[in-house]
């Protein structure tokens, strides 16, 4: 829960800076949309998630599993999600909650996942800025696009771009966790 609200007050801190950076105003502006979706919500958010697993994970010394990058990185997505919709629940947005609930708290999951598989390569030696960058862009790339098809819903049927995006995540994290798996030492 301390992570999860660290998280919080992070996206929080930046989400306001770049809101105070970057007004949006027209949210008919497809280019307005275009920067809310991939650096006000996507960014910031795999960002705080990445500052928080790279500062308190990757230099512990029990992080020495090829597994432990998507495991800390899937903890720390999957708390701010489900505090998410505690909030929402809070505040009776219901839409929030149901679109939460079917597939939003699986995309911040399996975004990050993507991210968690490179943070925990950039353990290695070789590279490790790289990495955790390649990292930080992919997770941000995939949930930028989650959120544009989700934030351009002027445009009819659009948003099924939301899911597609979130399919795409899905295969590749399923393949970061076999591949992790295939590479552990503990595997039976």
């Amino acid at each position: 829960m301390l992570v999860a609200t660290v998280n919080l007050y992070l996206i929080f801190i930046i989400s306001t800076i770049v809101s105070i950076l970057i007004p949006l105003t027209d949210v008919k502006s497809i280019s307005q949309q275009f920067i809310k979706a991939f650096i006000l919500v996507a960014l910031v958010a795999a960002f705080s998630k990445y500052v928080i697993v790279k500062q308190y994970a990757q230099k512990n010394k029990e992080f020495n599993e090829p597994f432990d990058g998507i495991v800390y990185v899937a903890k720390v997505s999957i708390g701010f999600a489900l505090y998410k919709i505690v909030y929402t629940r809070i505040n009776m947005v219901w839409k929030l909650v149901l679109l939460e609930h079917l597939h939003a708290v699986p995309a911040h999951a399996t975004f990050r996942l993507i991210m968690g598989y490179f943070i925990r390569k950039a353990k290695l030696p070789k590279n490790r800025m790289q990495l955790n960058l390649l990292g930080l862009f992919l997770a941000t790339l995939f949930h930028g696009y989650y959120h544009i098809f989700l934030f351009i819903n002027f445009i009819s049927g659009f948003s099924i771009g939301a899911i597609i995006s979130l399919v795409i995540g899905i295969i590749l994290s399923r393949k970061a966790i076999k591949s992790h798996q295939n590479s552990s030492k503990f595997k039976a």
